[in-house]
Parts: structure tokens; C-alpha cells; sequence
């Protein structure tokens, strides 16, 4: 009888272990951290621009967000599973390891993209079409693209900002200049943040061939960028002002995002007068929090 209980119970622990190793391979090839701060901005845009709050509404941005990146997400990693096996920061991932298959994981893309576009449709179909141009453009034309130009940044920001647009959208029905405002601080946040992220992971991105930081004659990282960043920073800072004019944005919550637009600033300079890792770092961890902040003002100030 011990025996028999003994047997039962590594049974059950395989298969729990199975269980909880399944799940976090799902984790990460959804990307579900990065799955959550895009469905987070996209629930932020929605706060900040709905007259009422929406349960259903909310409800379904959620479900939708999280379901369209999701799959979004998937398919960049189906595309990218052999060049992700030559970096250290992908090299776990399920599919460059071979724990799941192509077929499985296109099939999770399938289902998670059919879940969040009927659950974007059920707000209104202007931001079921969002979703999916979003989806489309980041799967088929900025993962591809990445390995050809750093164009793909600038490419990359459109799909990366929808997100406010379908916030905005969900609450007003329609894309308004406050709709177009914070997707115009949503693509613009994004360039110094590639730019730090590509400055940290340049020697292993420049390894799997994935052109994703402006670079030198001679292939070397671009000091400009930390200049490039401080730029768009300083746009961010003035542009802020336009969600205020939509009234959006209280005066208060515009002041304070300014604030931050010009912190940004700094962190871009100090990149282009440093030019190291360190700097890169403070870059991108400011990059992180500068967006829901900004929009997290503009809601509850």
C-alpha cells in the first residue's frame, strides 16, 4: 500500500511540474509581461477618455487587448524561433528550444486572435480593425522587418501605439484629436525606449541579425541615438499639451507629463554624453515608467 501511495504521489508531482511548466511556456510565448503593460495602456487611454465608465466595455478591452498581442506575440516568436536561439535573452523561449511545436503554437495564435477580435468587435468593429491591423502589421511587417533595416523601429511604434487608439476608441466611438493625440505620446515614447533596449541587448541582437539601433560606418552603436532620444523626448514634453486642449488631460495632470517629458530628456542626453551601459539602463527603466505614468495623470488628475 505505501508503495502504491508512494507511486501516486510522484505521479501527481510529474504532473503538476508538466502542468506548471506548460503554463510558464505559454507565459512566454505570449510575451505576457509585455502582453500586460500594452493592455495597460490601452485600459488607460479608455479612463482617460470615457465620459462613463463601462464594465462591459472595460471587460472587453481587456479580453481583446490581451488576446490580439497575445497572438500577436506568438507569431513573432514562430517567425523568429530560429534567430532566437542565437540570443541569450530568447534562447529558453519554447519554441528555439523545441518544447512546442510550430503547429501548436500557430493553432494558440489562431484561438487568441479569434478571442480578442470578437471581443473588440463586441465594443464596435473600428476597434476590431484596429486590433487586427495591429496584430498584422507587428507579426508580418515589423518582425520580418527587423532583420533588414532599423526602419523597423519607426515601423514597429504604429502596431505599439494602436493600443491608445482602441482605448480611445471604445470610449468616444470614433477617433478624436484626443484619440490621435495619445497614440502620437504612445509612438513617440517608444523610440528612446528601442533605442535603450537596442543599446543594452546591441551585441546580441548585431549576432541573429536583427538591425534594431542606428549604427556607425563601421557597425559600431550610433552615439546619436542618446542625442535622438533627448529630441523626442523634448516633442513629448510640448506634445502633452494637445490631450489638455482636447480636454483630456487636466492642467495639472499636463504640467506634471511635461515634467516628465523633459526627465525623459535628460536621460537621452546623459545616454549621448555617456555613452554606456549604465546610462542606457536609467534610459530604459525611465522609459517604463514614463507612459502609464503619463496616462495614469491624465486620468485620475
Amino acid at each position: 500500500m505505501s508503495s502504491l501511495n508512494n507511486r501516486h504521489n510522484e505521479q501527481a508531482s510529474v504532473a503538476h511540474s508538466e502542468s506548471f511548466d506548460g503554463l510558464r511556456d505559454f507565459a512566454m510565448l505570449t510575451k505576457i509581461r509585455l502582453t500586460s503593460t500594452v493592455v495597460l495602456s490601452a485600459a488607460l487611454a479608455y479612463l482617460v477618455a470615457a465620459p462613463i465608465f463601462n464594465w462591459a466595455t472595460f471587460t472587453a478591452i481587456i479580453i481583446g487587448g490581451f488576446g490580439t498581442t497575445m497572438a500577436a506575440n506568438t507569431l513573432n516568436q514562430v517567425i523568429e524561433r530560429e534567430h532566437d536561439q542565437q540570443m541569450k535573452r530568447t534562447e529558453n523561449r519554447p519554441l528555439a528550444q523545441g518544447r512546442m511545436t510550430v503547429s501548436r503554437a500557430v493553432l494558440a495564435a489562431g484561438l487568441l486572435s479569434l478571442v480578442g477580435t470578437i471581443s473588440l468587435a463586441l465594443i464596435n468593429p473600428l476597434a476590431a480593425l484596429l486590433g487586427m491591423i495591429a496584430l498584422l502589421s507587428y507579426a508580418f511587417v515589423y518582425t520580418p522587418m527587423k532583420r533588414y533595416s532599423v526602419a523597423a523601429v519607426f515601423i514597429g511604434t504604429i502596431p505599439g501605439a494602436i493600443p491608445a487608439l482602441i482605448g480611445t476608441v471604445a470610449a468616444e466611438g470614433w477617433i478624436t484629436s484626443l484619440g490621435w493625440s495619445l497614440f502620437a505620446i504612445q509612438v513617440l515614447w517608444q523610440i528612446p525606449h528601442f533605442w535603450a533596449i537596442g543599446w543594452l541587448g546591441f551585441d546580441d541582437y548585431q549576432k541573429a541579425g536583427f538591425k534594431l539601433l542606428p549604427v556607425t560606418a563601421t557597425g559600431e552603436r550610433d552615439p546619436g541615438t542618446g542625442l535622438q532620444s533627448m529630441v523626442y523626448a523634448l516633442v513629448l514634453a510640448g506634445l502633452v499639451w494637445i490631450p489638455f486642449q482636447a480636454g483630456g488631460f487636466s492642467l495639472v495632470a499636463a504640467s506634471l507629463s511635461c515634467l516628465m517629458g523633459l526627465a525623459y530628456a535628460w536621460f537621452g542626453f546623459n545616454l549621448w554624453q555617456k555613452r554606456d551601459r549604465p546610462s542606457a539602463l536609467k534610459l530604459m527603466f525611465f522609459s517604463l515608467a514614463y507612459l502609464p505614468l503619463v496616462f495614469t495623470f491624465g486620468w485620475l488628475l
